[in-house]
């Protein structure tokens, strides 16, 4: 049996013994009490025996994001709302099976790489793709169909009109390539097999037609290709939506 450490009294009947484990357990509980008071008080530790604690004050609205928010736009929803049939002039114009469109392909709101003015309509033909470009740094994009090598035309110049269901007149040489079309040298009326599709828009240079077109297609297949005669064509869908929000003399840029 241990003896007691000098100036202790043995207990009596029915007092507790406290042990060793038990100053041990008091002794941190004390230790941690005074840790917490410590902290509540905002003290600072750092030159004393007990390191300060590096914690990250960052205020999180103060983290620039990544890249710049993406603007909300009704018209650009999902796709199958976007691409669904509709009936628009006297026409039914049939649903789009997107499914078969390269996602890059459909119409959707991006940040605008363009670096030109809001309103311009720039047709990357590289990339297949027409940008929009709007106030705040969007851009709305669509895919498109682009000239056939050595039908192709670049350059800066101005949309001088739009057509709704537009007629077209297949120019002499065409007709010389593709004698069958002389039954259209007055002009084939719009509708859904006209190559036009359902929207026209002129592109003029210095106030003089350049002969070339952005315009709708009813062969939604051909979105992506090199395939055309040298217009730009669109999905029927895409151009009723591009002629809605484009208004007379916006800058054309076809890089």
């Amino acid at each position: 049996m241990r003896e007691l450490p000098p100036g202790l009294t043995p207990p009596r009947n029915g007092d507790a013994i406290e042990t060793d484990h038990q100053l041990s357990r008091r002794a941190i509980l004390s230790g941690a009490g005074a840790l917490a008071l410590l902290g509540a008080a905002g003290c600072s530790t750092s030159g004393g025996g007990l390191p300060a604690l590096e914690l990250d004050d960052t205020v999180t609205s103060s983290l620039r994001p990544i890249r710049p928010s993406i603007s909300v736009d009704k018209h650009i929803t999902s796709p199958d709302l976007m691409y669904a049939s509709l009936t628009d002039g006297g026409f039914n114009v049939p649903e789009v099976p997107y499914l078969k469109v390269k996602p890059e392909f459909r119409r959707q709101i991006v940040v605008d790489t363009t670096g030109e003015a809001p309103g311009t309509i720039v047709v990357h033909l590289q990339e297949r793709m027409l940008y929009l470009v709007q106030p705040g740094g969007d851009a709305i994009r669509y895919g498109v169909g682009i000239g056939k090598d050595g039908f192709r035309w670049s350059g800066r110049a101005n949309i001088q009109y739009g057509r709704e269901w537009p007629t077209w007149t297949p120019p002499p040489e065409m007709i010389a390539r593709k004698p069958e079309l002389v039954k259209w040298q007055a002009g084939q009326p719009g509708g859904l097999t006209n190559p036009l599709g359902a929207r026209a828009l002129y592109i003029y240079q210095d106030g003089k037609d350049t002969g070339y077109r952005i315009h709708g297609s009813p062969e939604w297949w051909s979105i992506g290709q090199a395939m055309s005669s040298g217009c730009v064509r669109l999905i029927n869908q895409d151009i009723i939506d591009l002629y809605s929000r484009v208004t007379k003399k916006n800058p054309v840029v076809v890089v």
